[in-house]
């Protein structure tokens, strides 16, 4: 089989095809014929900056057809179309995904829809129902071009918000989120001037770093800030108070490890607005394996309008 790796640390180029034998899946494990596989900002920086024993194949969203099963898997058998998460060697024509991780594709489904949809959407979902928002309330979303935030202007919207704004980095994006049904975009530099838009009950935080202050500062009284991107930043005590406002972390590992009813119940949910045509998972790109490099340069230059998926067929 085919598979991606790196050998050292450094800028996408690092990123090789290399031939390997195909895996045997181990207890609880499923061995998928990989059809779809997400590329996400937090893998592309370990792939940069390093935080995994190397040589290492880099993890991701992944959907495709079970081809064996391991011991103790119930629920799953060849043939079924599945998606979920790899925490490692995701970038293969075969991988190892365990069952745990694992929900079904429905019929009607393509795997890019699957790979677009469920661990962005679940991120997305979450993100939002941890501001435990109401009905009418407003919403600004950063990193609104993004797999995830591209998903969660949409839910914000069909969940009931009054006003949705999407935040981008480039102007060149604000098309793309209108088209999602952003009311207003603004660019971060806007949102760091102030006073460019109303303010919000929620902000659903992407990004981190320095637009963490400008985020804070946009809320309305009462207003809550997500925070949920391995960006980093840091939020001033003394910006909260005066306004009663509530700075909450969002992160869906937790969720998926002490929920899983939840998880379970949010999925449900993503594949109901699917169908239902209320939520459209976008896809900028699909790439093949070999060119996974390609892939991560999207990504770190923030030109994605959407998913980047690597097709390995």
């Amino acid at each position: 089989m085919r598979r991606v790796r790196f050998h050292k640390n450094g800028d996408p180029e690092v990123l090789r095809v290399e031939e390997a034998g195909v895996p045997r899946p181990g207890p609880g494990e499923l061995l998928l014929r990989t059809e779809a596989i997400g590329v996400t900002l937090p893998v592309v920086r370990k792939v940069r900056e390093g935080g995994i024993p190397l040589p290492a194949s880099p993890g991701g969203e992944v959907a495709g057809e079970i081809v064996a099963v391991g011991p103790e898997v119930t629920g799953f058998a060849a043939g079924g179309r599945v998606t979920g998460l790899c925490f490692g060697a995701a970038y293969a024509d075969h991988v190892l995904l365990h069952s745990a991780m694992a929900s079904p594709v429905p019929d009607g489904a393509s795997a890019t829809d699957a790979v677009a949809l469920v661990r962005c959407g679940l991120v997305a979902l979450g993100a939002y129902e941890a501001a435990r928002p109401a009905e009418g309330e407003s919403v600004l979303v950063t990193g609104a071009a993004s797999g995830v935030g591209h998903l969660a202007v949409q839910l914000a919207r069909a969940r009931g918000a009054r006003r949705v704004v999407g935040a981008v980095g480039s102007a060149a994006k604000a098309d793309f989120v209108r088209s999602l049904g952003a009311d207003e975009v603004i660019t971060y530099a806007e949102l760091g001037d102030g006073g460019r838009t109303a303010p919000v009950d929620i902000v659903l935080d992407a990004v981190g770093g320095e637009l963490l202050s400008p985020a804070v500062a946009a809320l309305a009284p009462g207003g809550r800030l997500v925070a949920y991107s391995s960006g980093g930043g840091t939020v001033e005590a003394y910006d909260l108070p005066a306004g009663a406002k509530s700075a909450i972390g969002f992160q869906m590992a937790l969720v998926a490890r002490d929920r899983p009813a939840l998880m379970e119940r949010w999925r449900r949910e993503l594949w109901e607005l699917f169908f239902a045509g209320r939520l459209r998972p976008r896809v900028h790109a699909e790439l093949p394996l070999e060119d996974a490099a390609t892939a991560h340069r999207m990504i770190e230059s923030r030109v994605n309008e959407g998913k980047v998926v690597l097709r390995p067929v």
